[in-house]
């Protein structure tokens, strides 16, 4: 194996480092924020498009997302080939909770397995 690596381009001996839209330090993965500022700056989407280009966003890092899958099911179901794209309360209230839960989304620690898990 041929391999080679750019100084430029690494990092060592950092405590955190940004990396596919994560802040990763230590045992630790969280949202990088500014990547949600520049999400809560775009408008509500008022088409099929624009509504499968925001769920990209929150879709990328539902593992941050208490209870994702429930939060969006409604604008995902906006998607769908046979419904009539219509922004109803029950959508702009998920657009906006999905848009909250971002903000707000906890930092994930990586367990330590030489502890006991309690289920």
């Amino acid at each position: 194996m041929n391999l080679k690596i750019s100084p430029k381009k690494c990092n060592i001996g950092q405590q955190e480092l940004l990396a596919l839209g994560h802040k990763v330090s230590g045992l630790s993965l969280a949202i990088y924020q500014n990547k949600v500022a520049a999400l809560l700056q775009k408008l509500v989407p008022r088409n099929i498009k624009e509504m499968q280009s925001f769920l990209g966003f929150p879709s990328f890092y539902r593992n941050h997302i208490k209870h994702f899958a429930h939060i969006t099911s409604s604008l995902y179901r906006l998607c769908s080939k046979d419904v009539v794209f219509e922004l109803t309360k029950e959508t702009r209230d998920a657009y906006e909770r999905s848009k909250h839960e971002l903000t707000n989304a906890p930092v994930l620690i990586i367990p330590e397995f030489e502890l006991p898990f309690k289920l």
